[in-house]
């Protein structure tokens, strides 16, 4: 069996679920590989002395700052880190490449931005003949060296037309650059279980007849989610809080006339979509396409606040006409007053949105691999007549 290894970290949690995602589409293809998920930081950091030192792993910081709302500035902040990175480069391919001389893959696989030229040069120092290849978890690029790495033997797979395109422009060849046509998402995106969506809703107090609306802010959830709750106080919500159980108590606790079903940590989010009809929330690329695959219009909030790589997202919303976007979520009841008296355009529009990455990724991964493979054997037929 071949050896594919795909690199994952936990900044956000969106890197974690599109390893699982793509795991999961690769095993449902039965394709002879052995799917190892790799850790960046534990590869980079194996002793752990970062969290001996400060008492937290790196991404901790980041995902702290998600769920306090407190995202001001990443901009700035994410040149200091580019920077930070390619200081350290020579380090970092040195532990990367004996990472990959030790465990020998066939094929590596990035699911993560920052690190790709020193990822694609480590596993060059130690297996010269691994393709390398960037599934972009995000909607958009943004450039430069965040994602794509011009220059290198970098593959790229672009789930959206513009992303695809800000490859092509920063130099990539065409032949290394794949189009699919949406974000990788979960099988249970994709094979929804049957449902009696109207007794199911009656049991947790909802109103089978008035829409619901979802809130969700990832896995950190977000203070927001509170301004959200107060603003919408006859609006029937599903909240979803992640870890953060302090936010889930809050939410209990607020007023309000319509019924609210708050929900701690769930590793089903397609089962609570199923009985929503609407969404909100940041403009994150999974949670985007986890609403829209479910049916769901969305309203998302971009301003300067909004992570820099997901400020795109925005405009893909508009673009798709799938839902609305706000300067601030201080007008969320605007919005809703807006979307609900045109609920089903809107939701037919996102009904009409096919991703089928989770199809696709895997072929494009096993395309990629049968060019490695041919290349290696016409140079082990070149290479025959000078051994005999």
């Amino acid at each position: 069996m071949l050896n594919v290894d795909l690199v994952w970290f936990n900044a956000g949690g969106g890197h974690r679920a599109a390893a699982d995602a793509l795991s999961l589409a690769i095993g449902a293809q039965r394709l002879p590989w052995r799917v190892r998920k790799v850790n960046f930081t534990e590869v980079i950091d194996p002793a752990g002395r970062f969290r001996r030192v400060m008492g937290f792993d790196p991404e901790d910081l980041y995902n702290k700052r998600l769920a306090s709302g407190f995202t001001l500035g990443l901009s700035q902040e994410l040149k200091l880190l580019q920077r930070a990175i390619r200081w350290s480069h020579p380090l970092l391919v040195e532990r990367l490449a004996a990472h990959w001389r030790a465990t020998k893959p066939d094929l590596v696989v990035s699911l993560i931005p920052n690190f790709n030229r020193a990822l694609h040069d480590g596993l060059a120092q130690a297996q010269p003949q691994t393709p390398f290849v960037t599934v972009l978890t995000d909607m958009a690029d943004h450039p430069p060296a965040f994602w794509v790495e011009p220059g290198t033997g970098q593959h790229v797979v672009c789930g959206t037309a513009h992303a695809y395109e800000q490859a092509l422009a920063a130099g990539c060849p065409q032949a290394q650059v794949h189009r699919v046509s949406g974000m990788l998402l979960r099988p249970t995106f994709h094979e929804r279980a049957p449902m009696d969506r109207a007794r199911e809703r009656a049991a947790l107090g909802l109103d089978p007849k008035r829409p619901v609306g979802l809130v969700m802010f990832g896995g950190a959830g977000s203070r927001a989610m509170k301004r959200i709750a107060t603003t919408l106080p006859d609006v029937p919500l599903i909240l979803l809080c992640g870890r953060n159980e302090a936010l889930a108590q809050s939410l209990r606790a607020l007023p309000a006339v319509a019924p609210r079903v708050v929900v701690g940590f769930t590793s089903d989010v397609a089962y609570w979509m199923q009985l929503a009809d609407f969404f909100v929330g940041k403009p994150g690329p999974g949670a985007i396409s986890e609403a829209v695959q479910m049916g769901l219009p969305v309203i998302v909030a971009s301003n300067a606040w909004t992570l820099p790589q997901e400020r795109w997202n925005a405009e893909w919303v508009r673009q798709q006409g799938v839902g609305l976007t706000l300067r601030s979520f201080n007008q969320v009841d605007v919005a809703v007053g807006q979307l609900l008296p045109r609920l089903e355009a809107f939701q037919q529009r996102a009904a009409a949105v096919r991703n089928r990455a989770a199809l696709e990724v895997p072929q494009c991964l096993e395309s990629i691999l049968n060019l490695r493979q041919a290349a290696v054997a016409e140079w082990m037929e070149e290479l025959a007549p000078s051994c005999s």
